[in-house]
């Protein structure tokens, strides 16, 4: 099997975008507390800049933030790991909802809705879960962008699809279901 049907292969496989998201909900715990991503606009949002770190990247310099710690690696400015598509909002993946009801059926996030609002948290199992995958070597680099995520772009959904409009205009140029590109 060569490397580019393995890439493909992962993407295909749900448990790489479950866990990577299981991480990203994990480091919006708040000092021991427990803390939730507040939207699926918020999810994809976040996601979209972990996904692409070549994006975070500019996205930080937008801030005017270090962009040491996203420590990106060569081979991650040319490609990207599972690509997302344009959609109403921005960056989507038409999966989110499969992905989130397979952490909702293995116990490791609950959903509640708050109005209008998808409210994703974490549950004890599901912070055990993502505290060892931040352990692992392999998912260390999102650990850790995760963290910078939760420190740099914790805001209201609006807020941060604005902010995305704003940094990386190409995005609103492409049509519907597009793929984005780093």
């Amino acid at each position: 099997m060569d490397l580019v049907q393995t890439i493909a292969d992962l993407d295909d496989s749900p448990e790489l975008h479950v866990a990577r998201l299981l991480v990203l909900i994990d480091a919006f715990e708040e000092d021991g507390h427990v803390g939730a991503i507040e939207g699926l606009t918020k999810l994809a949002k976040l996601d979209f800049l972990l996904r692409y770190p070549i994006m975070l990247e500019r996205a930080l310099e937008a801030k005017g933030k270090s962009i040491r710690n996203v420590g990106l690696k060569d081979h991650e400015r040319y490609s990207v790991e599972s690509q997302m598509v344009r959609y109403r909002f921005g960056p989507w993946d038409h999966r989110y909802r499969e992905f989130l009801n397979i952490l909702v059926a293995k116990g490791l996030v609950t959903i509640t809705i708050n109005g209008r609002t998808v409210v994703i948290t974490a549950t004890d199992q599901g912070r055990n879960c993502a505290k060892q995958l931040a352990s692992d070597q392999l998912f260390e680099q999102y650990s850790r962008r995760a963290q910078l995520l939760k420190r740099h772009f914790d805001m209201k959904a609006t807020n941060l699809m604005k902010f995305i409009y704003e940094t990386f205009p190409e995005i609103i140029s492409l049509r519907s279901n597009s793929p984005i590109t780093p």
